[in-house]
């Protein structure tokens, strides 16, 4: 069976009877919060203090901007800062250190992000839609449906909360920084193009205008659509590229990844060969183990082969055990299964290891938690 082909809009307008959210301080450029500044009546200067707090001190909290006149701060929080995010449920596992938040947006919507500490890194996995369009047959969210794309303050909103939670010490292991950052959430975040490089924007510029990120810590994820693929290797951004790929033939990658029917297997392998050429950064190879379906060692081969038909050391793989959903027939590899594909990848010189999954135990692939609400 293949899949149904989709046809993509790569402008991806919001779309649903929800509308835009309200325009945000985020959602400005640092000359646009000037001119907001100065329209309500105050000088130019308080823009770049306001923007000091959200991105350096991690609030929109107008009682912490104590450096504001109190009139002044109210009245700048309340034009500039609307609340568009309420965390509204959250999950832990493995001992609080993987904390999973289902986010109420502005019109009702619901998107969900993944804060992960590690012993060496904190990983922030955000979501850039609400729901998605393109149906992938094992993943959650992709059973949602499209609600809307996110805005950039909401994407980037998801990032200050969590920032602001490791720097307050709610997640074991002492006060820390957010280190890292991966659209691998809700949604294909290049079918929301522009506000997912304006957060990636946001996230890189040096402080007060952004957070200060490496882009070497921020990772784009995406089932491979080749025109914003080739869009983004032009940016001067360099993020880690990751494709979603998942089989390395057609004919089963079309009916897991319907996307496939617009740009095949060797059309997305050959844009994420080029964002590598362009910007001499390693592409990540994300592959979903799925019992007896994806995880044959004749396809770890056929895998290593065409990525080595395309040059070495341009590549790392990272074979994820699917983490299942409720009611699903897919489900994880065997770990034997799951071994021998790895050492088939290896075998042909493909650097690869295995993704540590983290939330198991909290229905921790995105969508899960909307998914219950929606019931």
């Amino acid at each position: 069976m293949t899949g149904t082909p989709v046809r993509l809009d790569l402008s991806s307008p919001s779309r649903g009877p929800r509308g835009k959210p309200p325009k945000h301080f985020v959602d400005l450029t640092p000359e646009q919060r000037i001119e907001a500044v100065t329209e309500l009546g105050e000088k130019p200067f308080r823009a770049k203090q306001l923007a000091t707090h959200y991105f350096t001190h991690l609030t929109n909290d107008p009682a912490l901007m104590t450096d504001l006149p109190k009139a002044t701060r109210d009245k700048l929080v309340e034009g500039l800062f609307p609340q568009l995010l309420t965390a509204h449920r959250t999950q832990t596992a493995d001992k609080g250190t993987t904390v999973k938040t289902l986010w109420h947006l502005f019109d009702g919507a619901k998107v969900e992000s993944v804060l992960m500490r590690y012993a060496n890194r904190t990983t922030l996995c955000v979501s850039s839609q609400a729901g998605c369009g393109l149906a992938c047959s094992f993943c959650a969210t992709g059973q949602l449906g499209l609600t809307r794309n996110l805005s950039t303050a909401e994407i980037v909103e998801q990032v200050r909360a969590a920032a602001r939670s490791l720097a307050d010490g709610e997640v074991p292991g002492g006060p820390t920084r957010l280190s890292n950052v991966v659209f691998m959430g809700m949604g294909e975040p290049l079918a929301n193009y522009k506000s997912v490089m304006e957060t990636v924007r946001r996230l890189v510029a040096p402080a007060p205008d952004g957070l200060g990120m490496s882009a070497r810590n921020v990772t784009v994820s995406t089932v491979g659509m080749v025109p914003a693929m080739d869009r983004l290797a032009k940016e001067g951004i360099p993020v880690t590229l990751a494709l979603s790929l998942h089989a390395p033939d057609d004919e089963l990658r079309s009916e897991l990844v319907p996307v496939n029917t617009r740009w095949s297997v060797d059309e997305a392998l050959d844009s994420a060969h080029r964002y590598f050429e362009i910007t001499g950064r390693r592409v990540s190879i994300e592959y979903a183990l799925i019992r007896d379906i994806n995880d044959h060692a004749w396809r770890a081969d056929l895998l290593g082969e065409k990525l080595n038909a395309r040059g070495r050391g341009w590549v790392h793989c990272n074979p994820i055990p699917l983490n299942p959903t409720p009611g699903s027939k897919w489900t994880a590899s065997d770990p034997r299964v799951e071994q021998e594909f790895v050492a088939r990848l290896r075998a042909h010189g493909i650097p690869t290891t295995i993704r540590d999954t983290r939330g198991s135990e909290i229905d921790g692939a995105c969508g899960q938690l909307a998914a219950e609400e929606d019931e």
